[in-house]
């Protein structure tokens, strides 16, 4: 299987996203398979400004953009949505900042969702253009918020990504959560435990 692999944690080694998102993407490829990994954090993508949207959704008659920098951005699109479409299985490290993404993730998302790439909009609505393929997203969380009405509403990052992801038209989204790793070592230990226990069962899934 082909896997896209990203990872967005700014914590390195100690990430608990990134350890788990590892073992994820190495059983989903196999012995056979390959990985496409980015580091959104170790080579971050730049965000959105007001040129490099221009050059993305240029006016009717507009000319192409001259300027290297933004030529280069529309570049990396290109590369990205690449990666993507060439893509099986896609996973997503994805640990809660401030209820939330990283930006460093945004970022990417920014990038790929584009009118007529990535989704259109039809006479019934949107339309996801990406294909079903399977997702993993690796949630990792210092407190816990699943089945906890008050703290579930705080939830921008899971129900954000699987928003994203079903607009772009993938439909088999599976998370393996990782909560409560702020919470002490052992929770933390727990926490790691448990989710990866969840890893071996993906490929009969797949």
């Amino acid at each position: 299987m082909k896997v896209l692999h990203l990872d967005s944690s700014s914590l390195g080694a100690v990430s608990v996203s990134r350890q788990i998102g590892a073992a994820v993407a190495a059983e989903l490829a196999g012995a056979s398979g390959s990985v496409v990994y980015r580091d959104l954090t170790a080579q971050p993508i730049a965000h959105l400004d007001g040129n490099l949207i221009a050059a993305m959704r240029p006016a009717p008659g507009a000319t192409p953009p001259e300027d290297a920098a933004v030529k280069a951005e529309l570049a990396l699109n290109e590369t990205l949505l690449a990666e993507l479409f060439a893509s099986e299985a896609i996973v997503i490290g994805a640990p809660m900042y401030n209820f939330s993404v990283p930006s460093q993730l945004k970022a990417w998302i920014d990038r790929v969702a584009q009118a007529g790439r990535t989704f259109r909009y039809g006479a019934s609505g949107p339309e996801g253009l990406v294909g079903d393929r399977k997702v993993v997203i690796v949630s990792s969380r210092g407190g816990k918020y699943a089945g906890m009405p008050f703290e579930a509403a705080l939830d921008h990052q899971e129900a954000y990504l699987r928003g994203v992801l079903g607009f772009f038209g993938i439909k088999d989204v599976t998370v393996i959560r990782a909560e409560g790793i702020g919470m002490g070592p052992e929770a933390r230990d727990a926490a790691i435990a448990a989710a990866l226990a969840q890893v071996d069962g993906l490929t009969a899934a797949a």
